[in-house]
């Protein structure tokens, strides 16, 4: 959450500053105003203040990176890896200080979500830096007297725009992959959560050129709708609400921008009779749990929040899931117990509110587990447990709209073919999840899923290396891999010589 000052505010000790940086300098918006960041996990403390960037700032970071493009885009692609693995390094020497950060700054608790996204930013900037030399062209054979080759060409700048959720994880999606293919960057960070990344830059600006990575703070209305309509910046890649996502492909579409969208989900969990036999059901409830992303409080784009269960093993299997997410601890982020952190403010607070009590007005509706039960005493912060509907339609608001929220609904089905097609009664195609044994009811049921990424029995997170993104509204592009950073952010250039 940020607040707008104009005047350096204190709580008992110096609230310090964390400047943008533009072209290899650390500055204060043109405005001269500022604003705090607060805790999410502790209400009314005051982590830092930063800029409140508007249009000229982001004029001066797109004129950084364009000035360093040049340079940056003709090294050697050695000297570009060189660089990406040493920043590589200083993330894993300051990962428990940017795991610390993140618990503070995005209320994801430390042990289940802070500390793994500060390692999955060091091993992204190693696998970008790894694979910097393939960022290439292909020759095509036309006779001895033809040399027909394509050359692998950066698009330019690239305005980067990040979410709240989990800041280091998307920016490293993005970063060295942008990087490695030659591209300067401009991050514009999310008002509720900018420190994690200002500290990311901080480090890997060690050992880049001025200007090669820029990061810029405000209000999206301002700095951030800027950065889309500015003509020097060649690609936007973003990462949000689908709501969002539209705009920015809307407005940098119509200046024919590159652009790449990763935004929401609903995503199926869709568990099979044989994934809850006595054998089976304690390993697919852990999946199921994990897919649901509720270690994130749900605050998730691949949160599998809708959970498709087969009628025979409905009952049973439902049993076991909340028994299993009753053990899960809501507290403090910073606390090494803690499980589930707290949601990032007091607007998505009330937003999942509305949904929880918009599921409990539906007619036969059951809540077998109900989040507020799950929030002890002495909590300073907007915490919300793990909330599962039972019964529900597939029709209703909350199996249809994304809550990004920990709410799951439970669906029961029969027949394969029709929770495929519940499964698809989507605006959405992020991510699924199936769990099943019998290989024809896995794999027969992962190819007619609308979603970009399909899970067979295992709910964990993305993996690098391998492409990533969504069907329909969730988005246009790819990213996690060599293909998705050769598609996002390169061009290829057509080449023909003809010889003696």
């Amino acid at each position: 959450m940020t607040i707008t000052t104009s005047e350096p505010t204190t709580t008992g000790t110096t609230v310090p500053d964390r400047p943008m940086l533009i072209g290899g300098e650390w500055v204060p918006a043109l405005s001269g105003e500022w604003s705090q960041v607060q805790s999410p996990g502790r209400r009314g403390t005051v982590l830092a203040r930063v800029p409140v960037g508007g249009p000229e700032d982001a004029d001066r970071a797109v004129q950084a990176a364009r000035a360093a493009f040049p340079a940056w885009a003709a090294l050697h692609f050695k000297d570009r890896q060189k660089a990406l693995l040493k920043i590589a390094d200083a993330l894993e020497d300051a990962a428990e200080e940017l795991a610390l950060l993140t618990a503070a700054d995005t209320g994801n608790a430390l042990r289940t979500q802070a500390r793994p996204e500060s390692q999955t930013l060091v091993s992204l900037f190693r696998y970008f830096g790894g694979v910097a030399g393939e960022f290439k062209g292909t020759v095509l054979p036309a006779g001895d007297d033809q040399l027909q080759y394509t050359r692998r060409e950066p698009l330019g700048v690239v305005a980067g725009i990040l979410p709240w959720n989990s800041p280091l994880m998307i920016a490293g999606m993005k970063t060295p992959a942008s990087l490695a293919a030659g591209n300067t960057l401009i991050l514009k960070t999310a008002q509720e959560a900018p420190l994690t990344i200002l500290k990311m830059a901080e480090i890997a600006n060690r050992y880049l050129p001025p200007g090669v990575i820029n990061v810029v703070t405000g209000p999206g209305r301002s700095i951030g709708e800027a950065l889309l309509t500015h003509p020097g910046v060649d690609k936007v890649s973003f990462t949000g609400s689908t709501e969002v996502g539209r705009h920015v492909g809307e407005v940098a579409g119509k200046r024919l921008a590159h652009v790449s969208l990763e935004l929401g989900g609903k995503s199926p969990n869709i568990v099979f009779p044989d994934a809850a036999t006595p054998d089976t059901i304690d390993a697919t409830t852990t999946g199921v749990l994990t897919a649901m992303r509720f270690t994130r409080q749900g605050q998730s784009c691949t949160a599998g929040s809708r959970l498709f269960v087969h009628a025979d093993v409905y009952d049973v299997f439902l049993a076991a899931l909340i028994e299993k997410v009753k053990q899960l601890k809501v507290g403090d982020p910073l606390d090494e117990t803690t499980d589930m952190g707290s949601i990032i403010n007091a607007k998505q607070y009330e937003s999942i509110m509305d949904y929880i009590n918009d599921g409990k007005s539906q007619p036969g509706v059951q809540v077998p587990l109900d989040g507020a039960d799950f929030v002890g005493e002495g909590l300073n912060g907007y915490y919300q447990g793990p909330t599962i509907f039972a019964a529900v339609d597939n029709s209703w608001r909350i199996a249809q709209e994304e809550i990004f929220g920990p709410v799951l609904v439970a669906i029961p089905w029969t027949d394969r073919d029709e929770v495929i097609r519940m499964a698809n009664d989507s605006t959405y195609g992020l991510g699924a999840y199936i769990w099943s044994h019998n290989l024809t009811d896995a794999l027969d049921t992962a190819h007619r899923i609308q979603s970009g990424w399909v899970q067979i029995n295992q709910g964990g997170g993305q993996v690098i290396g391998q492409s990533y993104g969504g069907y329909k509204a969730s988005g246009i592009g790819r990213e996690f891999s060599l293909e998705g950073a050769l598609e996002g952010f390169t061009q290829t250039k057509q080449i023909n010589v003809k010889l003696g």
